[in-house]
């Protein structure tokens, strides 16, 4: 539907070779989806993303240095590519000029969250590359910019793991570039130090880990204590790695915002995706979302009843969820506005997010002059860097996961998003269902709109972004009958 010359910013697309027999089946006539043995994680996996929003074209944060020197490095829209393992960590070092201390200090601002583990949290010299969880010597990566959301995708064929975020900016693109550019890096860190806990056999079970409630994980009667450890170490050490690059964020803000006070209000939702083994882990902050894709049997094993059921893993945190709005209101009794309007001091409709710095610290909103200012921030702060963790044990059922900003959801429900992917797949197994559900969503704007798809995406971004958000979609197919040996593009 839409061609190269559309504003369809990213789309990438990575395959699996050497599989036999891909063709779609059927059981008493009902066509299912192609069968691939779960010997690893996932059989493919496709990326695709849309702007609305407008945008500056290069960021001011750390005196361009980010923008400049270091995103584009990282980002590789339309395709997937080989680097070495943690590409852009040695590279962090050049942040020191721009600051007014050091970057070891920068890096070393202190954590307040999880005490399961005690390690130093430095994050100065880049990773190990022989051992260490989730390390290669290799890694395929490709990411890319679409208005305020950024997107990642890697991927280490030698391992058999793939993490997927999706960073959906707002009040500005800052926040989700200082994500793009050391979230993973931060997390691969935090990984090697479980590593090393986990080969000198001292990681414990931890009871303080908030799962949240959309928690699918549980422990069967193969798993052993000390993997059920290892996969709430594997949560902790996410969660970590967000408080960390949370802490140098608004570090680095506080450096810079007499220059640049907008960067107060600057932030982002979070939405990580972990594939390793037969556990997907899911992180998200924000309104951002990962839908699983399972197979129900409802009339028994005939396949006659066979439907596809969506599984929400992760929270939403907006002031809509009657649970967000509770806990925020328990937390502030003695402020009557920390609701405005439906929205959190007025502000944003997010309870939780990385940044927006103005919402979380006093001297921050001290920045900013006018209507700008929060009047009343009587107790900050009112935004959480709280996330909802979650992991799920990949069964035979289980057939794909979108992971998504919450765009997409703004046009369809969960169901009929996984019903639309199911629908493509079906016909198209070697295609790409992310740019297939980004297409399916400009349809639907556009007719909502009373215009063609083409009269749509000819509207300028930022106008634009009356009928639509950025949207940022990955799909990812899984189990597959060979590790992944070669990238190819989807375009």
């Amino acid at each position: 539907m839409l061609g190269p010359e559309t504003e369809l910013k990213i789309s990438f697309g990575y395959q699996c070779n050497g599989i036999e027999d891909i063709s779609c089946k059927s059981i008493n006539g009902y066509k299912i989806l192609p069968y691939f043995p779960r010997t690893s994680s996932f059989s493919c996996l496709s990326g695709a993303a849309v702007s609305a929003n407008a945008t500056l074209a290069n960021t001011n944060i750390c005196n361009g240095v980010i923008g400049e020197e270091i995103l584009p490095s990282l980002d590789s829209p339309k395709s997937f590519r080989k680097i070495p393992s943690s590409p852009s960590l040695s590279k962090l070092d050049i942040l020191s000029s721009s600051l007014h201390s050091s970057f070891s200090n920068l890096s070393c601002s202190p954590s307040t969250q999880s005490d399961m583990f005690d390690y130093d949290a430095c994050m100065v010299s880049a990773p190990c590359k022989s051992e260490g969880f989730l390390n290669a010597m290799e890694v395929q990566v490709a990411g890319g910019a679409a208005g305020e959301d950024r997107v990642q995708a890697v991927c280490s064929e030698e391992n058999g793991w793939l993490f997927c975020g999706i960073y959906d900016g707002f009040n500005g693109r800052d926040a989700a570039d200082f994500l793009a550019c050391t979230l993973y890096d931060t997390i691969i860190s935090y990984f090697n130090m479980l590593y090393f806990d986990l080969e000198s056999d001292s990681i414990k079970a931890s009871n303080s880990l908030d799962l949240g409630g959309s928690s699918q994980y549980e422990l069967d009667e193969r798993q052993s204590r000390s993997q059920k450890s290892f996969s709430y170490a594997v949560l902790d050490s996410l969660q970590r790695a967000l408080n960390q690059v949370e802490n140098d964020f608004l570090y680095m803000v506080e450096q810079e915002m007499e220059d640049r006070p907008d960067l107060v209000s600057v932030g982002s939702c979070v939405l990580l995706a972990l594939l390793h083994g037969e556990n997907l882990y899911t992180l998200n902050l924000g309104d951002s979302r990962a839908v699983l894709a399972t197979c129900s049997m409802d009339g028994g094993m005939s396949g006659k009843e066979r439907r596809m059921k969506a599984i929400q893993l992760t929270d939403i945190h907006t002031v809509d969820n009657e649970a967000e709005r509770a806990q925020l209101l328990a937390g502030h009794p003695d402020d009557p506005k920390a609701i405005v309007a439906g929205k959190v001091k007025g502000k944003l409709k997010v309870t939780c997010a990385f940044g927006v710095g103005y919402l979380k610290k006093k001297i921050l909103n001290d920045a900013l002059m006018g209507i700008l200012r929060v009047r009343d921030l009587i107790s900050p702060p009112y935004i959480s860097i709280q996330p909802s963790l979650n992991v799920h044990r990949i069964s035979s059922s289980d057939q794909f996961a979108i992971v998504a900003s919450d765009g997409l959801f703004d046009f369809f429900s969960n169901d009929e998003a996984v019903e639309l992917a199911e629908s493509y797949i079906l016909s198209n197994p070697f295609g790409d269902p992310a740019k297939f559900l980004v297409e399916q969503l400009i349809a639907r704007a556009a007719d909502s709109a009373g215009f063609s798809t083409e009269e749509l995406m000819n509207v300028p971004a930022g106008r634009r972004r009356k009928y639509h958000d950025d949207v940022t979609v990955i799909v990812i197919i899984l189990g597959m009958n060979q590790r992944t040996s070669k990238a190819s593009t989807c375009i």
